[in-house]
Parts: structure tokens; C-alpha cells; sequence
């Protein structure tokens, strides 16, 4: 079975976080967003929008199209 689109950033973000030491909370609050927000896009209860995905990208040190390629 295929995973969705969702499913795969998700999991891409938590391996690239836990890569760089950060907790979700931690995470959330370099990329300037809810505290949250970041357990949601990795549990898929949130699916973010392009201003929060360049966000995550430039918190990660990586091109908005690397943080996408999978």
C-alpha cells in the first residue's frame, strides 16, 4: 500500500527534526507557530499551507523542493 502525500511529509518532518535534536514544542517555536502545530502536521490531524511549509524549510536549512521530494 502506497502511502499518501501527507503520510510521507509527515514522516519526513518528524525524521528530519529528531535529525536536529529539536521536540515538536521546540520545533513549533523556532518556525515561529503554535506550539502545536508541528504534532499535528506529524500525526495528520493539519495539513500545512505553502507559508508554513517555507517556514519548516529555512528552520531545516533546506530548499522549500528538498523538504517535498520523497
Amino acid at each position: 500500500m502506497s502511502s499518501s502525500i501527507s503520510e510521507k511529509f509527515a514522516s519526513k518532518l518528524k525524521r528530519l527534526r529528531k535529525e536536529k535534536g529539536y521536540s515538536q514544542e521546540e520545533f513549533a517555536f523556532l518556525c515561529h507557530l503554535d506550539r502545536t502545530y508541528i504534532g499535528r502536521i506529524e500525526n495528520l490531524k493539519r495539513n500545512p499551507t505553502l507559508p508554513v511549509l517555507e517556514k519548516i524549510a529555512k528552520r531545516l536549512n533546506m530548499e522549500l523542493s528538498e523538504l517535498l521530494k520523497f
